[in-house]
């Protein structure tokens, strides 16, 4: 019989620090209404000294296990951009403190397309038999990497974390991911990176940039790049699934800038209502983005059981994607 991975749980959390637009503005040349005006940010939270990505992974991953009804998986799949450390892994330390000793568990960087790669990672082992129940989380301090004085990116990004369990079931079931597509053109690295840190800098035989430990973003670039191919893999992966653009109930795309999720859904011909939104309250969260909206739809009404979801996300790499599920009866731990 076929095997397919069915979302079973969901949880999410964020730190207790919450920056508003007004506390940027005076620390900053922006103001609330610019702020509101280009991104539909209201405020975002931030961690506090000491909080790191990983503990917000673990509280992520403990409710989504509650919601699911369980306390053991297979597999943990930890999607992020700002891990504790750069080596080892972030992952296998989040399994540990969950209390998944022995669990394998890995990192994917794939920036705000992190949430659906882990996805592809985690479906696909329960589709190949290699795990019955799989936790894929996504969860960033992206306020670790942000310039203090570039207004552009501390305006958008916050901190938090997002999680699902998946298992093991049938294809035709409620919270059976029913396709996944992704994509990828390093050609575009440059759009969306930090460029220190990594081997390139350590044998370019220069000395550091301050300024290269920051994350960077070409933003108009990225804005119409994005929303081309969220398009482009949402109507592949509709076409995969079987499904016209008339039976998407809700789409849950990465919260990157409210004017990119009405750009998507009106390419699409989906109405902007049927978009599931909390950048006003969270911000660009990145790896962390769709699952805290998948909890945060499920928590207050707006994903319902049965409901054809389209998931789209675009991120650094630069990296792509889109899936489909129909949503079943969760509710958030």
């Amino acid at each position: 019989m076929t095997r397919a991975a069915v979302l079973a749980g969901v949880g999410a959390t964020v730190p207790p620090r919450v920056v508003t637009n007004a506390e940027l503005a005076q620390r900053l040349d922006t103001s609330d209404e610019w702020i509101r005006t280009r991104t539909g940010i209201a405020q975002r939270y931030v961690v506090d000294p000491g909080m790191t990505t990983g503990d917000l992974a673990v509280e992520a991953g403990q409710r989504a296990l509650k919601s699911a009804g369980t306390t053991s998986v297979d597999l943990v799949v930890l999607a992020t951009t700002t891990p504790d450390r750069l080596c080892p892994a972030t992952a296998p330390s989040v399994a540990t403190r969950i209390g998944l000793v022995g669990v394998p568990a890995f990192d994917v960087a794939a920036v705000c397309s992190g949430f659906l790669y882990a996805l592809q990672a985690g479906a696909a082992a329960i589709a190949a038999g290699h795990a019955d129940s799989v936790l894929v989380i996504g969860a960033e301090t992206f306020s670790t990497i942000l310039d203090p004085e570039d207004r552009s990116t501390r305006a958008i990004f916050g901190d938090g974390a997002g999680a699902v369990v998946l298992r093991a079931g049938q294809p035709d079931e409620p919270g059976a991911v029913r396709q996944i597509r992704l994509g990828s053109d390093g050609g575009m690295a440059d759009l969306i990176t930090v460029r220190g840190g990594g081997s390139e800098e350590r044998t370019s035989g220069r000395p550091p940039r301050p300024e290269d430990a920051y994350f960077r973003m070409e933003g108009k670039s990225v804005f119409f790049t994005a929303v081309r191919r969220m398009t482009e893999s949402s109507l592949e992966v509709l076409a995969r699934t079987g499904w016209q653009v008339g039976d998407v109930d809700r789409i849950v795309a990465h919260q990157a800038n409210v004017r990119i999720v009405h750009a998507v859904a009106d390419q699409l011909g989906v109405p902007t209502d049927r978009a599931v939104l909390n950048i006003d309250r969270v911000g660009n969260t990145s790896a962390a983005s769709i699952p805290l909206a998948l909890a945060d739809g499920a928590l207050d009404g707006r994903l319902t059981p049965g409901d054809r979801v389209l998931l789209t996300a675009f991120g650094g790499g630069a990296t792509w994607g889109a899936a489909t599920l129909t949503w079943p009866a969760v509710t958030p731990g």
